[in-house]
């Protein structure tokens, strides 16, 4: 009876046991010094850094807009958005297209983030992703999802719908008018956001 018990239990670890250490898949990229990734399944895209048209009134980290096949998307400077210096434009200087849930209406949005250089996509295991540590970082610890140990480096795991919040992108928008003494809050941010 022992036997049978624990070959049932057996059968069962096996069957969780794959699910839960399920790889999953991100793409890592370059910001400065510093390894970032994004879970595959947010990345729509990735284009070179070219044709962007700027938009009056818009937050610092919001670098203008670009048009892909039609729509227009908002593209985020990841390194201010982190309060950093803006990412320098090289030859290896990309977007990044990734979608971001809006809490307003439920749906996805479009938004492109500028990176230094896309490194690869890697396969991570769910034991080898740390908890987002609460201090120590250079980034807000709600942005990280995790921290990844691959081959001896760290990897920074970023929670899109925090570091692409629609909504918190437009707080901005409003704290940049109010801090330039406008009287009227145009919500750039959410009208190009809302395309």
């Amino acid at each position: 009876m022992n036997a049978l018990v624990k070959s049932e239990e057996e059968a069962l670890a096996a069957k969780a046991g794959p699910a839960q250490a399920e790889q999953q898949q991100y793409l890592t990229f370059m910001l400065g010094s510093e390894m970032l990734s994004l879970s595959i399944l947010r990345v729509k895209e990735i284009i070179w850094y070219a044709n962007l048209t700027t938009v009056p009134m818009m937050p610092s980290c919001i670098r203008g807009v670009i048009n892909l096949r039609g729509a227009v998307v908002p593209v985020l400077d990841l390194s201010i958005r982190f309060g950093r210096p803006p990412t320098p434009v090289t030859k290896s200087t990309c977007i990044v297209i990734a979608e971001a849930d809006s809490l307003q209406d439920g749906k996805r949005k479009n938004v492109g983030i500028v990176v230094d250089a896309v490194q690869a996509v890697l396969e991570i295991p769910p034991t080898e992703i740390e908890p987002a540590p609460s201090f120590g970082t250079k980034i807000r610890s709600d942005f990280i999802e995790g921290i990844a140990k691959v081959n001896g480096k760290f990897v920074i795991l970023l929670n899109v719908n925090q570091v692409l919040s629609v909504e918190e992108l437009g707080t901005l928008d409003q704290a940049a008018a109010a801090n330039d003494g406008a009287t009227h809050v145009t919500g750039t941010v959410d009208a190009v956001l809302q395309e």
